[in-house]
Protein backbone atom coordinates (compact mmCIF):
# COMPACT_ATOMS: atom_id res chain seq x y z
CA UNK A 1 0.00 0.00 0.00
CA UNK A 2 0.97 3.61 -0.66
CA UNK A 3 0.34 5.13 2.58
CA UNK A 4 2.34 4.25 5.62
CA UNK A 5 5.45 4.87 3.54
CA UNK A 6 4.00 8.13 2.24
CA UNK A 7 3.31 9.33 5.78
CA UNK A 8 6.80 8.43 6.96
CA UNK A 9 8.52 10.07 4.01
CA UNK A 10 6.36 13.19 3.89
CA UNK A 11 5.04 12.28 0.44
CA UNK A 12 1.36 12.26 1.32
CA UNK A 13 -0.92 13.45 -1.48
CA UNK A 14 -4.62 14.08 -0.93
CA UNK A 15 -7.29 15.46 -3.22
CA UNK A 16 -10.63 17.17 -2.93
CA UNK A 17 -12.82 16.41 -5.92
CA UNK A 18 -16.09 18.39 -6.06
CA UNK A 19 -18.63 18.21 -8.89
CA UNK A 20 -19.42 21.73 -10.18
CA UNK A 21 -23.17 21.24 -10.40
CA UNK A 22 -23.96 23.67 -7.60
CA UNK A 23 -22.53 25.50 -4.60
CA UNK A 24 -19.80 24.26 -2.27
CA UNK A 25 -21.89 22.23 0.18
CA UNK A 26 -20.95 22.44 3.84
CA UNK A 27 -20.23 18.71 3.84
CA UNK A 28 -17.93 19.11 0.86
CA UNK A 29 -16.18 22.00 2.58
CA UNK A 30 -15.45 19.78 5.59
CA UNK A 31 -14.12 17.03 3.31
CA UNK A 32 -11.90 19.62 1.62
CA UNK A 33 -10.69 20.82 5.02
CA UNK A 34 -9.85 17.33 6.29
CA UNK A 35 -7.93 16.50 3.09
CA UNK A 36 -6.05 19.79 3.25
CA UNK A 37 -5.18 19.48 6.94
CA UNK A 38 -4.04 15.86 6.63
CA UNK A 39 -1.69 16.74 3.77
CA UNK A 40 -0.32 19.80 5.55
CA UNK A 41 0.11 17.92 8.84
CA UNK A 42 2.28 15.33 7.09
CA UNK A 43 4.20 17.82 4.98
CA UNK A 44 2.55 16.55 1.80
CA UNK A 45 0.49 17.99 -1.05
CA UNK A 46 -3.19 18.91 -1.14
CA UNK A 47 -4.61 18.81 -4.67
CA UNK A 48 -7.90 19.88 -6.20
CA UNK A 49 -9.80 18.12 -8.97
CA UNK A 50 -12.96 19.49 -10.56
CA UNK A 51 -15.12 16.53 -11.58
CA UNK A 52 -16.90 18.22 -14.47
CA UNK A 53 -17.65 15.22 -16.67
CA UNK A 54 -21.39 15.88 -16.42
CA UNK A 55 -21.26 18.66 -18.99
CA UNK A 56 -25.02 19.22 -18.95
CA UNK A 57 -25.09 20.08 -15.24
CA UNK A 58 -21.57 21.46 -14.71
CA UNK A 59 -21.34 25.24 -14.99
CA UNK A 60 -18.55 27.80 -14.92
CA UNK A 61 -20.51 29.71 -12.28
CA UNK A 62 -20.44 26.67 -10.00
CA UNK A 63 -16.71 26.19 -10.60
CA UNK A 64 -16.10 29.84 -9.70
CA UNK A 65 -18.23 29.52 -6.56
CA UNK A 66 -16.36 26.42 -5.42
CA UNK A 67 -12.96 28.03 -5.96
CA UNK A 68 -14.13 31.21 -4.24
CA UNK A 69 -15.49 29.28 -1.26
CA UNK A 70 -12.30 27.26 -0.83
CA UNK A 71 -10.22 30.42 -1.08
CA UNK A 72 -12.42 32.20 1.45
CA UNK A 73 -11.88 29.34 3.90
CA UNK A 74 -8.13 29.74 3.41
CA UNK A 75 -7.52 26.42 1.63
CA UNK A 76 -4.73 26.98 -0.87
CA UNK A 77 -3.73 24.08 -3.12
CA UNK A 78 -0.30 22.90 -4.19
CA UNK A 79 -1.05 22.80 -7.92
CA UNK A 80 -3.52 24.16 -10.42
CA UNK A 81 -6.89 22.35 -10.39
CA UNK A 82 -7.21 19.24 -12.55
CA UNK A 83 -10.36 19.26 -14.70
CA UNK A 84 -11.63 15.72 -15.12
CA UNK A 85 -13.32 16.47 -18.45
CA UNK A 86 -9.91 17.17 -19.99
CA UNK A 87 -8.60 13.73 -19.04
CA UNK A 88 -11.13 11.71 -21.08
CA UNK A 89 -8.54 10.42 -23.58
CA UNK A 90 -6.43 9.12 -20.71
CA UNK A 91 -9.47 7.42 -19.15
CA UNK A 92 -10.25 5.69 -22.46
CA UNK A 93 -6.62 4.62 -22.78
CA UNK A 94 -6.82 2.78 -19.45
CA UNK A 95 -10.15 1.19 -20.34
CA UNK A 96 -8.71 -0.13 -23.61
CA UNK A 97 -5.68 -1.53 -21.76
CA UNK A 98 -8.04 -3.40 -19.44
CA UNK A 99 -10.00 -4.64 -22.45
CA UNK A 100 -6.89 -5.80 -24.29
CA UNK A 101 -5.52 -7.61 -21.22
CA UNK A 102 -8.80 -9.45 -20.61
CA UNK A 103 -9.81 -7.56 -17.47
CA UNK A 104 -12.74 -5.99 -19.29
CA UNK A 105 -15.04 -7.00 -22.12
CA UNK A 106 -17.49 -5.66 -24.66
CA UNK A 107 -21.13 -5.93 -23.71
CA UNK A 108 -23.66 -5.77 -26.56
CA UNK A 109 -26.80 -6.08 -24.42
CA UNK A 110 -29.53 -3.78 -25.72
CA UNK A 111 -31.47 -1.40 -23.46
CA UNK A 112 -34.54 -3.61 -23.95
CA UNK A 113 -32.65 -6.70 -22.86
CA UNK A 114 -31.31 -4.97 -19.79
CA UNK A 115 -34.75 -3.70 -18.81
CA UNK A 116 -36.20 -7.23 -19.19
CA UNK A 117 -33.34 -8.51 -17.01
CA UNK A 118 -34.13 -5.94 -14.29
CA UNK A 119 -37.85 -6.65 -14.49
CA UNK A 120 -37.19 -10.33 -13.88
CA UNK A 121 -34.91 -9.50 -10.95
CA UNK A 122 -37.56 -7.25 -9.43
CA UNK A 123 -40.19 -9.93 -9.85
CA UNK A 124 -37.96 -12.46 -8.08
CA UNK A 125 -36.95 -9.88 -5.43
CA UNK A 126 -33.30 -10.15 -6.39
CA UNK A 127 -30.70 -7.36 -6.25
CA UNK A 128 -30.71 -5.25 -9.42
CA UNK A 129 -27.34 -5.88 -11.00
CA UNK A 130 -25.94 -6.82 -14.38
CA UNK A 131 -25.95 -10.60 -14.82
CA UNK A 132 -22.71 -10.92 -16.81
CA UNK A 133 -24.44 -12.20 -19.96
CA UNK A 134 -21.61 -11.02 -22.26
CA UNK A 135 -18.77 -11.72 -19.84
CA UNK A 136 -17.62 -14.94 -21.52
CA UNK A 137 -19.00 -14.43 -25.02
CA UNK A 138 -17.03 -13.41 -28.08
CA UNK A 139 -17.62 -10.04 -29.67
CA UNK A 140 -18.07 -11.86 -32.99
CA UNK A 141 -21.38 -13.21 -31.71
CA UNK A 142 -22.91 -9.73 -31.81
CA UNK A 143 -24.53 -8.32 -34.95
CA UNK A 144 -22.08 -6.45 -37.13
CA UNK A 145 -21.78 -2.79 -36.13
CA UNK A 146 -23.88 -3.29 -32.98
CA UNK A 147 -23.23 -0.68 -30.24
CA UNK A 148 -21.49 -1.87 -27.11
CA UNK A 149 -20.22 -0.73 -23.75
CA UNK A 150 -17.02 -1.85 -22.07
CA UNK A 151 -17.53 -3.53 -18.69
CA UNK A 152 -14.99 -4.45 -16.02
CA UNK A 153 -14.62 -8.13 -15.08
CA UNK A 154 -15.02 -8.03 -11.32
CA UNK A 155 -14.13 -11.04 -9.15
CA UNK A 156 -16.98 -13.57 -8.95
CA UNK A 157 -16.06 -15.17 -5.63
CA UNK A 158 -14.21 -14.50 -2.43
CA UNK A 159 -14.26 -11.20 -0.61
CA UNK A 160 -12.43 -7.91 -0.48
CA UNK A 161 -11.39 -6.12 2.70
CA UNK A 162 -10.38 -2.52 3.23
CA UNK A 163 -8.59 -1.27 6.34
CA UNK A 164 -10.26 2.10 6.35
CA UNK A 165 -8.43 4.76 8.37
CA UNK A 166 -11.72 5.90 9.90
CA UNK A 167 -14.19 3.02 9.62
CA UNK A 168 -11.74 0.25 10.47
CA UNK A 169 -11.73 -3.07 8.62
CA UNK A 170 -14.65 -3.40 6.20
CA UNK A 171 -15.30 -6.55 4.14
CA UNK A 172 -17.59 -7.08 1.15
CA UNK A 173 -18.33 -10.29 -0.74
CA UNK A 174 -17.14 -9.95 -4.33
CA UNK A 175 -20.34 -11.48 -5.68
CA UNK A 176 -22.15 -8.32 -4.54
CA UNK A 177 -20.27 -6.20 -7.10
CA UNK A 178 -21.47 -6.52 -10.68
CA UNK A 179 -19.53 -5.95 -13.89
CA UNK A 180 -20.06 -2.21 -14.17
CA UNK A 181 -19.52 -0.02 -17.21
CA UNK A 182 -16.14 1.61 -17.86
CA UNK A 183 -16.89 3.10 -21.30
CA UNK A 184 -20.36 3.99 -22.49
CA UNK A 185 -21.61 3.16 -25.98
CA UNK A 186 -20.50 6.59 -27.20
CA UNK A 187 -16.99 5.98 -25.90
CA UNK A 188 -17.21 8.36 -22.94
CA UNK A 189 -15.71 7.12 -19.66
CA UNK A 190 -17.84 6.63 -16.57
CA UNK A 191 -17.28 8.30 -13.22
CA UNK A 192 -16.04 5.07 -11.63
CA UNK A 193 -13.24 4.69 -14.16
CA UNK A 194 -12.32 8.38 -14.30
CA UNK A 195 -11.94 8.69 -10.54
CA UNK A 196 -9.54 5.75 -10.28
CA UNK A 197 -7.39 6.91 -13.19
CA UNK A 198 -7.25 10.49 -11.98
CA UNK A 199 -6.40 9.48 -8.41
CA UNK A 200 -3.54 7.34 -9.74
CA UNK A 201 -2.25 9.94 -12.17
CA UNK A 202 -2.35 12.65 -9.50
CA UNK A 203 -0.32 10.41 -7.20
CA UNK A 204 -2.96 10.34 -4.45
CA UNK A 205 -1.82 8.28 -1.48
CA UNK A 206 -4.90 8.88 0.67
CA UNK A 207 -8.54 9.09 -0.43
CA UNK A 208 -10.45 11.01 2.24
CA UNK A 209 -14.14 11.39 1.41
CA UNK A 210 -17.66 10.92 2.75
CA UNK A 211 -18.71 7.47 3.88
CA UNK A 212 -21.42 7.48 1.22
CA UNK A 213 -18.53 6.59 -1.12
CA UNK A 214 -17.41 3.55 0.88
CA UNK A 215 -19.11 1.10 -1.51
CA UNK A 216 -17.35 2.81 -4.40
CA UNK A 217 -13.98 1.83 -2.96
CA UNK A 218 -14.84 -1.85 -3.42
CA UNK A 219 -15.86 -1.18 -7.02
CA UNK A 220 -12.73 0.83 -7.75
CA UNK A 221 -10.15 -1.54 -6.27
CA UNK A 222 -10.51 -4.15 -9.08
CA UNK A 223 -9.40 -1.50 -11.58
CA UNK A 224 -6.37 -0.69 -9.43
CA UNK A 225 -5.48 -4.37 -9.00
CA UNK A 226 -5.88 -5.08 -12.72
CA UNK A 227 -3.77 -2.10 -13.81
CA UNK A 228 -1.10 -3.06 -11.30
CA UNK A 229 -0.99 -6.51 -12.92
CA UNK A 230 -0.83 -4.98 -16.41
CA UNK A 231 1.83 -2.31 -15.94
CA UNK A 232 2.79 -2.17 -12.26
CA UNK A 233 2.99 0.94 -10.11
CA UNK A 234 -0.69 1.10 -9.20
CA UNK A 235 -0.63 0.80 -5.38
CA UNK A 236 -3.81 0.80 -3.32
CA UNK A 237 -4.36 4.15 -1.62
CA UNK A 238 -5.33 4.39 2.01
CA UNK A 239 -9.05 5.04 2.26
CA UNK A 240 -10.61 7.19 4.96
CA UNK A 241 -14.39 7.47 4.73
CA UNK A 242 -15.67 10.13 7.08
CA UNK A 243 -19.24 10.11 8.41
CA UNK A 244 -21.77 12.48 6.89
CA UNK A 245 -23.06 15.64 8.53
CA UNK A 246 -26.62 15.57 9.85
CA UNK A 247 -28.95 18.37 10.80
CA UNK A 248 -29.95 19.07 14.39
CA UNK A 249 -32.79 16.55 14.01
CA UNK A 250 -30.44 13.73 13.06
CA UNK A 251 -31.48 13.64 9.39
CA UNK A 252 -29.00 14.13 6.57
CA UNK A 253 -28.17 17.82 6.24
CA UNK A 254 -30.31 19.46 3.57
CA UNK A 255 -31.79 22.82 2.62
CA UNK A 256 -34.64 22.36 5.06
CA UNK A 257 -32.12 22.71 7.88
CA UNK A 258 -31.18 26.18 6.59
CA UNK A 259 -28.13 27.29 4.66
CA UNK A 260 -26.03 24.46 3.28
CA UNK A 261 -23.64 26.33 0.97
CA UNK A 262 -20.43 27.94 2.18
CA UNK A 263 -21.24 31.26 0.49
CA UNK A 264 -24.56 31.37 2.33
CA UNK A 265 -22.78 31.22 5.68
CA UNK A 266 -20.57 34.08 4.56
CA UNK A 267 -23.21 36.26 2.89
CA UNK A 268 -26.48 35.37 4.62
CA UNK A 269 -25.35 34.22 8.06
CA UNK A 270 -22.49 36.70 8.53
CA UNK A 271 -19.92 34.09 9.56
CA UNK A 272 -16.17 34.78 9.50
CA UNK A 273 -14.03 32.29 7.54
CA UNK A 274 -11.90 31.38 10.56
CA UNK A 275 -15.05 30.58 12.55
CA UNK A 276 -16.42 28.26 9.87
CA UNK A 277 -12.95 26.71 9.44
CA UNK A 278 -12.82 25.98 13.17
CA UNK A 279 -16.42 24.78 13.36
CA UNK A 280 -16.00 22.37 10.44
CA UNK A 281 -12.77 21.11 12.00
CA UNK A 282 -14.63 20.21 15.18
CA UNK A 283 -17.50 18.63 13.26
CA UNK A 284 -16.39 15.02 13.49
CA UNK A 285 -12.84 15.54 14.73
CA UNK A 286 -11.67 16.22 18.25
CA UNK A 287 -8.58 16.87 20.32
CA UNK A 288 -9.55 16.45 23.95
CA UNK A 289 -12.09 19.02 25.12
CA UNK A 290 -10.59 21.86 23.11
CA UNK A 291 -12.97 23.83 20.92
CA UNK A 292 -10.96 26.58 19.24
CA UNK A 293 -7.85 26.20 17.12
CA UNK A 294 -5.85 28.53 14.95
CA UNK A 295 -5.04 27.32 11.45
CA UNK A 296 -1.45 26.62 12.51
CA UNK A 297 -2.65 24.61 15.53
CA UNK A 298 -5.10 22.66 13.35
CA UNK A 299 -2.28 21.72 10.96
CA UNK A 300 -0.08 20.67 13.86
CA UNK A 301 -2.71 18.52 15.59
CA UNK A 302 -4.95 17.10 12.86
CA UNK A 303 -4.73 13.43 11.99
CA UNK A 304 -7.24 10.79 10.96
CA UNK A 305 -7.17 8.99 14.30
CA UNK A 306 -9.11 11.93 15.75
CA UNK A 307 -12.01 11.49 13.29
CA UNK A 308 -15.05 9.77 14.79
CA UNK A 309 -17.16 7.03 13.20
CA UNK A 310 -20.52 8.60 14.01
CA UNK A 311 -22.36 11.24 12.02
CA UNK A 312 -21.95 14.81 13.28
CA UNK A 313 -24.84 17.18 13.94
CA UNK A 314 -24.67 20.68 12.56
CA UNK A 315 -25.76 23.19 15.20
CA UNK A 316 -26.17 26.73 13.88
CA UNK A 317 -26.33 28.19 17.40
CA UNK A 318 -23.00 26.63 18.29
CA UNK A 319 -21.52 28.04 15.09
CA UNK A 320 -22.89 31.49 15.90
CA UNK A 321 -21.45 31.36 19.43
CA UNK A 322 -18.06 30.38 18.01
CA UNK A 323 -18.38 33.13 15.42
CA UNK A 324 -19.03 35.63 18.21
CA UNK A 325 -15.78 34.56 19.85
CA UNK A 326 -13.89 35.10 16.62
CA UNK A 327 -15.53 38.48 16.08
CA UNK A 328 -14.31 39.60 19.49
CA UNK A 329 -10.80 38.38 18.66
CA UNK A 330 -10.73 39.93 15.17
CA UNK A 331 -8.78 43.08 14.33
CA UNK A 332 -10.99 46.17 14.57
CA UNK A 333 -9.96 47.67 11.24
CA UNK A 334 -10.72 44.43 9.42
CA UNK A 335 -14.22 44.23 10.90
CA UNK A 336 -14.87 47.89 10.14
CA UNK A 337 -13.90 47.37 6.50
CA UNK A 338 -16.07 44.26 6.38
CA UNK A 339 -19.29 45.98 7.46
CA UNK A 340 -18.73 49.45 5.96
CA UNK A 341 -20.25 48.61 2.54
CA UNK A 342 -23.54 47.59 4.15
CA UNK A 343 -23.80 50.91 6.02
CA UNK A 344 -23.90 53.10 2.93
CA UNK A 345 -21.76 55.84 1.48
CA UNK A 346 -21.76 57.84 4.72
CA UNK A 347 -19.96 55.11 6.68
CA UNK A 348 -16.89 56.64 8.29
CA UNK A 349 -14.21 53.92 8.45
CA UNK A 350 -12.07 55.57 11.17
CA UNK A 351 -15.19 56.06 13.33
CA UNK A 352 -16.28 52.48 12.72
CA UNK A 353 -12.84 51.26 13.72
CA UNK A 354 -12.94 53.30 16.93
CA UNK A 355 -16.41 51.95 17.69
CA UNK A 356 -15.53 48.33 17.06
CA UNK A 357 -14.32 47.41 20.58
CA UNK A 358 -17.77 48.19 22.01
CA UNK A 359 -19.77 47.06 18.97
CA UNK A 360 -18.29 43.58 18.83
CA UNK A 361 -18.82 42.69 22.47
CA UNK A 362 -22.27 41.18 21.94
CA UNK A 363 -22.36 40.50 18.19
CA UNK A 364 -22.49 36.87 17.06
CA UNK A 365 -22.56 37.60 13.34
CA UNK A 366 -21.17 40.21 10.97
CA UNK A 367 -24.76 41.28 10.27
CA UNK A 368 -25.39 41.93 13.98
CA UNK A 369 -22.19 43.95 13.99
CA UNK A 370 -23.43 46.09 11.11
CA UNK A 371 -26.86 46.45 12.68
CA UNK A 372 -25.27 47.54 15.95
CA UNK A 373 -23.24 50.18 14.15
CA UNK A 374 -26.23 51.66 12.35
CA UNK A 375 -26.87 54.36 14.97
CA UNK A 376 -23.50 55.95 14.25
CA UNK A 377 -24.62 57.09 10.80
CA UNK A 378 -28.36 57.51 11.32
CA UNK A 379 -29.85 60.76 10.02
CA UNK A 380 -32.01 63.03 12.16
CA UNK A 381 -34.86 62.75 12.89
CA UNK A 382 -34.04 59.21 14.00
CA UNK A 383 -36.35 56.37 13.12
CA UNK A 384 -37.63 54.89 16.40
CA UNK A 385 -38.43 51.28 17.21
CA UNK A 386 -41.79 50.75 18.86
CA UNK A 387 -40.15 50.05 22.23
CA UNK A 388 -37.96 53.14 22.00
CA UNK A 389 -40.92 55.36 21.10
CA UNK A 390 -42.87 54.09 24.13
CA UNK A 391 -39.91 54.88 26.36
CA UNK A 392 -39.97 58.54 25.33
CA UNK A 393 -43.09 59.59 27.18
CA UNK A 394 -43.60 63.16 28.46
CA UNK A 395 -41.73 62.54 31.71
CA UNK A 396 -38.78 61.03 29.87
CA UNK A 397 -38.64 63.94 27.41
CA UNK A 398 -38.69 66.41 30.29
CA UNK A 399 -35.73 64.64 31.86
CA UNK A 400 -33.87 64.82 28.55
CA UNK A 401 -34.12 68.63 28.75
CA UNK A 402 -32.25 68.50 32.05
CA UNK A 403 -29.73 65.96 30.73
CA UNK A 404 -29.07 68.17 27.71
CA UNK A 405 -28.38 71.20 29.92
CA UNK A 406 -25.87 69.28 32.03
CA UNK A 407 -24.13 67.75 29.01
CA UNK A 408 -23.94 71.13 27.26
CA UNK A 409 -21.98 72.47 30.22
CA UNK A 410 -19.67 69.45 30.20
CA UNK A 411 -16.18 70.40 29.02
CA UNK A 412 -14.65 66.97 29.45
CA UNK A 413 -16.46 64.77 26.87
CA UNK A 414 -15.19 61.40 28.16
CA UNK A 415 -16.89 58.24 29.35
CA UNK A 416 -15.84 58.87 32.95
CA UNK A 417 -16.94 62.51 33.06
CA UNK A 418 -20.30 61.86 31.34
CA UNK A 419 -21.05 58.94 33.62
CA UNK A 420 -20.29 61.02 36.73
CA UNK A 421 -22.48 63.88 35.46
CA UNK A 422 -25.41 61.57 34.68
CA UNK A 423 -25.23 59.77 38.02
CA UNK A 424 -25.07 63.09 39.87
CA UNK A 425 -28.20 64.32 38.04
CA UNK A 426 -30.03 61.08 38.84
CA UNK A 427 -29.26 61.56 42.53
CA UNK A 428 -30.43 65.17 42.44
CA UNK A 429 -33.72 64.11 40.85
CA UNK A 430 -34.01 61.13 43.20
CA UNK A 431 -34.27 58.76 40.25
CA UNK A 432 -32.82 55.37 39.48
CA UNK A 433 -30.01 55.58 36.95
CA UNK A 434 -32.10 53.70 34.35
CA UNK A 435 -34.75 56.44 34.35
CA UNK A 436 -32.19 58.67 32.66
CA UNK A 437 -30.12 56.11 30.77
CA UNK A 438 -32.97 54.38 28.93
CA UNK A 439 -34.62 57.51 27.46
CA UNK A 440 -31.12 58.73 26.63
CA UNK A 441 -30.39 55.51 24.73
CA UNK A 442 -33.66 55.80 22.82
CA UNK A 443 -32.96 59.43 21.89
CA UNK A 444 -29.41 58.70 20.78
CA UNK A 445 -29.92 55.44 18.87
CA UNK A 446 -33.64 55.03 18.17
CA UNK A 447 -33.54 51.63 19.90
CA UNK A 448 -33.55 50.15 23.38
CA UNK A 449 -30.36 48.13 22.85
CA UNK A 450 -26.93 49.54 22.09
CA UNK A 451 -23.38 49.60 23.39
CA UNK A 452 -22.91 51.31 26.76
CA UNK A 453 -24.66 54.68 26.74
CA UNK A 454 -21.49 56.61 27.57
CA UNK A 455 -19.61 54.81 24.78
CA UNK A 456 -22.40 55.95 22.46
CA UNK A 457 -22.12 59.56 23.63
CA UNK A 458 -18.37 59.65 23.09
CA UNK A 459 -18.54 57.95 19.69
CA UNK A 460 -21.22 60.35 18.43
CA UNK A 461 -19.35 63.37 19.73
CA UNK A 462 -20.77 66.27 21.69
CA UNK A 463 -22.39 68.16 18.83
CA UNK A 464 -24.26 65.20 17.30
CA UNK A 465 -25.18 63.70 20.68
CA UNK A 466 -26.72 66.98 21.91
CA UNK A 467 -28.57 67.44 18.61
CA UNK A 468 -30.16 64.01 18.97
CA UNK A 469 -31.07 64.55 22.62
CA UNK A 470 -32.57 67.97 21.87
CA UNK A 471 -34.59 66.55 18.97
CA UNK A 472 -36.42 64.34 21.46
CA UNK A 473 -36.47 66.83 24.33
CA UNK A 474 -37.91 69.63 22.15
CA UNK A 475 -41.58 68.58 22.42
CA UNK A 476 -41.32 68.76 26.19
CA UNK A 477 -39.63 72.16 26.00
CA UNK A 478 -42.28 73.46 23.61
CA UNK A 479 -45.01 72.48 26.04
CA UNK A 480 -43.48 74.30 29.03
Amino acid sequence: MASDTAVKTGQVVTRFAPSPTGFLHIGGARTALFNWLFAKHHGGKALLRIEDTDQKRSTQEAIDKILEGLGWLGLEYDAEPVFQSKQADRHREVALKLLEAGYAYKCFATPEELEAMRAEQRANKLPLRYDGRWRDRLAEEAPEGAPFVVRLKTPLSGETSIDDAVQGRVTVKNEEIDDYILLRADGTPTYMLAVVVDDHDMGCTHIIRGDDHLNNAFRQLPIIHAMDEIEGGWPEPIYAHIPLIHGSDGAKLSKRHGAVGVEAYRDDEGVLPEALFNYLLRLGWGHGDREEFTKAEAIELFDLDGVGKSASRFDIKKLQNMNGNYIREAEDGRLAALIAPSLGDDADLPLLTRAMPVLKERAKTVHELAEGAGFLFAKRPLSMTEKAAKMLDDDARARLVQVSARFRAENNWTIEALEATTKALAEELDLGFGKLAQPLRAALTGTTTSPGIFDVLVLLGKEEALARIDAQAAPAQAGE
